[in-house]
Formats: structure tokens, sequence, C-alpha cells
């Protein structure tokens, strides 16, 4: 078995790329390894800003020899009167085989010719030879360029090739027009540290040699050398390191052989507000910054950089840091210091001059329907008048440091910085954190607003967005969402469920598409439907891919093509979790099991009958004058009994009362269908069995209180 190696030598990749590459070859040479019989004992991928390698163990010498069934023409295409026809001695050639060799077989298609022919295998540095170019080429990325005057697109030019064979160089050409680059041993060094060519004796030393010319090309050790040198480094100053996952993933393929440097700011910059601090480092510098400790979110002066270069000087490196960081900290003073010399009301004339949405209006525009908005939120919540207050401050305010000089300049400091300027103006605390929480979460898995103030105003600037947005027709198609509309919406299902909000989204929708008016909506019912339908997909996801709940409990909840469900989840969404989750819990716990039959059944044989699906009380809609079996007497009475257990479920929202319920009424009912004294549901005498469809119809009812039991599937539970 032989080892293989391919180190791809380019002018400084991207780190994006770097990672992307990686990836895409640790996919795509297996399989196309794979495609040429070939299954090696290992594929290591590598990158560093100037190469991308991979090495290749236990590949053999060649493919092994292989068998190959090739199916034919049909045999009444093959023969005729016994005789091959033109299409069987075509086929023949096209295998380099003779007709003699077909063997004829049934197939369900009816009679084919065949030929079974051996493969001898190639050789594998041949087939290498063929592969590596598409490997090179196939990777995809963005921006890649042209270079030389050849036609060959990459991420950036191609400079050397390495290919070896164990010992033996693989020869390969890259030809781009006049620019020509041809395989050898011969690989680079650290360009500091290591200048130059160096050879690489065979493909299984690859790694160490690179390493000796100062080349780390495993990224994962890359990754293991930054995060110990800047824990080493700052615990010298006191401090412990914060390190950015996204930061890491990109300083790891910004060099090659990294070196922790401490830097050091002046401490006078620390009266800026930590997150402008780090925001600089982080988004300009690529430096990690440094904490007083790890469940501290205090900065020290410090911060740490990754070098590329000699670690002898990394007191001159951390120098020249030091000078730059601290103008772009002068940059993030400067601009904290003009924001504040007016209050944050003082901000929103301006918002007038920012575009939301070209046909929606000014920014201004959205924070009075934010207000507008949360104003109905509150009513429906019945909140106090402090609290009323302060949601319609902070919904007037949360968008108000988009126009600050520190937001302009960093976006993402958006809500954090208004949080900071209401304090310094004098807003009460709940505004202040409310500006702040109403953007979270900001993506999945990301923290939900925690305060009221905070959870109602990020439910009135999404449900503006959505509204207005479908509104315009711009409904989010495949994996097509510029609006991040989806996000919009699990955030605001998302926000009700975590904070128990007892929220009538269908009725927000109506009063928000109302007071949107008939100028900018023309068709008001279609927009609703549209949303509703939106918001049930989206909580249909949340439950199944968050909450973990089975599809079929799901659609028991929601319904199938169930009005009544749709429009019972969009008016209480607390409600619609709590069944879901019950009904998961029922089923792995066999509470389902007990229940699950006779309510089926019931569910199934009540379709026959025309009782509505809410009724409950069997009062007027069954006469116990019809009653031929005890039985049916029986199933009355446990119906009666369940009335007032059903509505204390309805009301209290505790469905284990109703299910305690159902299960007791279980025997009696499967009694009435299969007991000594079962009944025949479909009489022939039409008052009867109206009266028997009554019973179940009526159990129906009861059962669905929880779930529409129809939409439930039996499996290995119930």
């Amino acid at each position: 078995m032989a080892t293989f190696l391919l180190e791809v030598g380019t002018e400084e990749l991207p780190a994006s790329f770097v990672a992307s590459a990686i990836a895409q070859w640790k996919s795509r040479i297996p399989a196309s390894l794979g495609e040429q019989f070939l299954s090696p004992s290992s594929v290591q991928v590598y990158g560093t800003p100037r190469r991308l390698a991979v090495v290749i163990e236990g590949l053999p010498e060649q493919q092994a020899d292989r068998q190959e069934e090739v199916k034919g023409p049909s045999v009444q295409a093959a023969y005729k009167d016994g005789k091959p026809t033109k299409a069987a001695e075509g086929f023949a050639r096209s295998r380099g085989v003779s007709v003699d060799d077909f063997e004829v077989r049934q197939t369900e298609k009816g009679e084919f010719v065949f030929v079974t022919q051996k493969i001898p295998g190639r050789p594998t540095t041949e087939i290498l030879t063929e592969l590596i170019s598409q490997w090179i080429f196939g990777l995809e990325g963005k921006r890649f360029m042209r270079w030389s005057d050849g036609e060959h697109r990459f991420s950036r030019p191609i400079r050397w090739l390495v290919a070896l064979w164990d010992k033996d160089v693989l020869p390969l050409t890259i030809e781009n027009a006049s620019d020509v680059v041809t395989s050898d041993r011969l690989s680079r060094g650290h360009r500091i540290l290591s200048p130059g060519e160096i050879s690489v004796p065979s493909a299984d030393a690859y790694v160490e040699t690179l390493r000796k010319a100062k080349i780390e090309v495993d990224p994962e050790r890359r990754r293991q050398v930054i995060v110990e040198q800047s824990q080493e480094v700052a615990r010298s100053v006191g401090g412990t390191v914060s390190i950015n996952p996204g930061l890491l993933e990109e300083v790891v393929d910004l060099v090659e052989y990294p070196t922790a440097v401490v830097g050091q700011f002046d401490a006078e910059f620390l009266a800026v507000p930590a997150e402008v601090l780090v925001m600089e480092m982080e988004s300009h510098q690529r430096y990690f910054p440094v904490l007083k400790s790890a469940d501290s979110s205090e900065l020290l002066p410090y911060f740490i950089t990754i070098s590329n270069g000699d670690p002898a000087k990394s007191s001159i490196i951390a120098e020249g840091n030091g000078r730059v960081i601290r103008a772009r900290l002068s940059d993030g003073r400067y601009f904290f210091d003009i924001d504040r010399k007016q209050p944050l009301e003082g901000y929103l004339p301006k918002l007038e001059t920012v575009t939301f949405q070209e046909a929606l209006g000014s920014m201004r525009a959205k924070a009075d329907r934010i207000v507008a908005i949360a104003t109905q939120i509150a009513t429906q919540l019945n909140v106090s008048p402090s609290d009323r207050t302060h949601i319609q401050r902070a919904a007037l305010l949360c968008k108000a440091d988009l126009v600050s000089q520190m937001v302009g300049e960093f976006p993402e400091l958006q809500g954090v910085m208004g949080e900071k300027y209401a304090r310094t103006s004098g807003e009460p605390e709940a505004v202040a954190i409310a500006i702040s929480e109403h953007y979270l979460p900001k993506g999945a898995g990301d923290a939900l607003p925690k305060t009221l103030a905070g959870q109602v105003v990020g439910l009135a600037d999404r449900l503006d967005t959505l509204v207005g947005i479908f509104s315009l027709g711009m409904i989010p198609s495949g994996s097509s969402d510029p609006f991040a509309l989806r996000r919009a919406a699990n955030a605001i299902v998302n926000i009700a469920w975590d904070a128990d909000l007892k929220l009538n989204l269908e009725q927000l929708l109506e009063d928000v598409i109302a007071d949107y008016g008939t100028s900018t909506i023309q068709d008001a019912a279609g927009l609703r439907s549209q949303l509703r339908e939106f918001f049930l997909q989206r909580i249909r996801t949340l439950l199944q891919d968050d909450r973990q709940i089975d599809y079929d409990l799901v659609n028991a909840v929601l319904g199938e093509d169930d009005p009544e469900y749709a429009e019972r989840a969009l008016q209480d969404l607390l409600d619609v979790r709590d069944r879901a989750l019950f009904l998961q819990s029922i089923r792995n716990d066999g509470q389902l099991n007990a229940i699950y039959e006779t309510v089926n059944r019931s569910t199934r044989l009540a379709k026959q009958g025309d009782l509505d699906t809410t009724t409950l009380d069997p009062g007027n809609l069954v006469d116990p004058a019809l009653f031929e079996k005890a039985s049916e007497q029986a199933f009355y009475n446990a119906l009666t009994q369940l009335v007032p257990k059903t509505q204390t479920a309805q009301r209290d929202r505790n469905y284990q009362t109703l299910v305690d319920a159902l299960t007791e009424a279980a025997p009696i009912v499967a009694n009435f269908f299969d007991g000594e004294d079962s009944v025949l549901v479909m009489a022939d005498d039409p008052n009867i069995r109206r009266n028997r469809l009554n019973l179940l119809g009526l159990l129906r009812n009861h059962a669905r209180v929880l779930a529409d039991f129809g939409a439930i599937v039996k499996g290995s539970g119930e």
C-alpha cells in the first residue's frame, strides 16, 4: 500500500476559503476515489493561507480486477429469425465481445441479453493524474479570479505543486496559458522563519517536514496552539482570554505558525462601553479581548493578537498592534462622546431620513407603528399602567440609535448602544433594557428577552415587519428569505412560549392589518390567510424540530385541514404548546395507549353522523328512551360525568384531568363496541343510529379538547 501527497501552493488565500476548501475536499476526495473502486485507509486534508494539501494513505498500486455485468437490448430486438440483428452486433462491438458471449436473462420487463466482462484494474497513479485537476478546479468559493492570460479560475493564483507517490514525484502539469506549474517535491517554508524552498522526501513525511519549516499545516493543531497560548499569555497579565468562536475559526486560517502576543492599551479607554471595545478589537483588528476573570465581563486594558511572524519579535509586534488599537479605540471613544451630547429621543427626527422599505416608509414611521402594535399587545396581556408606559416609551425609542455615529460605524451594536444612550439620557431602566432586548433572539439558539417590555416591543417590531413585507407580496420561498421573515415568526412564537405570554395572534394579525389601512393593503382577507398559514408552518416546525414532538401529534394539535384547530392554535399560542408537549408525554409513559383505541374508533365512526365538533353535554342530543342495551346507558352516564371534568381541563389547561376521565370511560366505551352488551352502531332504525352516533360524536368532542385523535398514528406506544 502507498501514500499519496498533493499540495497546491498559492498566493495568500482568504481564511473563509481555506476552511471551505478543506470541508469540500474531505467529502469529495473520498467519494471520487470510491467511484474508482479505491478505498484508502485514511484521507487527511490540510490547509494554511498559502496551501491546500491532502495526504491519502493505504492506496493500492492499482485497482483490483473486477467483473462488470452489462445489460443489452431485449431478445426481441437482438434476434430476428434466430439470427443476431444489427442492434445485437452493435452492442457486442461496443463492449468488445462476440455475440456468442451473450447471456439471455428474464427481467421484470421481459428477456434481455447480458454480457459479463472482466475489467482489469488500472494503475492508481494513472487514476490520480486524472482526478487531481477535478479536485483542484472543482472547488467552489466566492470571487474566484483568473491570473496570467489563461482561463483557469481559482481563489488565488497557483504557484507550485507537490505530488508524491510515496517517495516518487507524480508528474502533473497545470497549464494556464503562458503560466505553467509542474509538480515536484519542493514546497515552501514560512516566509519569515524558514523562507525559500523545502524538499519533501516522501508523502508520509509531509506534516513533519513542513512543521520543521515552521508551517503547521493541520488547522486543528493550529487551533489548539492558539487557544493554549492565548490562555497562557492572558494569565501572565492577570486575566483570562475571551475567545469568540467565529473569530477563532477565522484566525486559525490567517496564520501558518501561530504565536499569541499580548498587547496593551491605555486604561482610560475602559470608560467606553465594553461592547464597543470588544467590537473594535474583534471586528477591525482580529484581536482577542482580555477579561478580569472567566465569570466577569469586565475588561482589562490588554488584548491578544495571533502573530504569523517571528516569536522573538513579539514585543515589537505588540507595540505596533498597540498603536493601531489605540487609534481605533480613540475613534470609538469619540463616537461615544459625540452621541451622548443629545438625549436618545433627539435622534427620532433623523429616523425620517432612514428608509425601512421603500413602500413602507421610514424608520420613524416604523417606530410609530411599533408603538401602536406594542400598545395592542399590552392591552391583550392586561399589563399594569407602569409597564404599559415603559413598553410605549421603549417602542418609540427602540430604533433611535440606528442614526447614532457609533451604530453607523458598528451596525452590530444596534440596540446595545440604544440601551447605553437611554441610561445616559435618564430613561427608566426598564426602557433601556427593552431597547437592547427587543432585538433578541438574533438567531437560532440565541437568548430570548427576559423583561416584559423587551418581549412586547420585540413582538411588535417583528409583527410590523411581517405584515408590511407580506403585504408587498415578498413571501419567503425555498431558501430565499431576504427579510428573515421565518426567523421573525419563529422569534414571535418562541418569545411567547418562553415568557408564557397568553397571546392571541389571530386577533393581533387582524388588528395590525387593519391599522396599515387600505392604502397599503388592498386584500386584507388574503393577507391574513397567508400570514395565518405562515405562522402555522412555523409552529409546526418549532414543535417538531425544537421540541421533538412526533409529527402525528403535531398534526393532532394543529389539525389536518381542520380550521378549528388552526384557529385555536393561533388564538392561544401557549395552549397549542402545552397540548403538544402533554400528548408527547402521555405517549412516552403509555397513558395514550389506554385511551387511543376507543377514542380513535369513536372519532372514525362519528364522521358518519351530523353532530358538530364542539358540543359536550349529551342532554338534548341523546334520548335514553331509544336505548336498547345497558351499554348505551352506561356510555351516556360516562359522558354526563365527563362534562365538568372536560370543562375544568379547558379552563385550567390541565389536560391530565381530561385524560384521566377518558381513561375511566375507556372500558365502558369498549363494552359498547365489543362487549357482551355491545350494539350495532349503524342500526337500521335511523333514530337509534343517530342516537348512537351522537354518543360517539360527544366522546370525540371531549377528546378534541385535547387533540384530533383521528390524526394520531398508532405506533409501538399505542
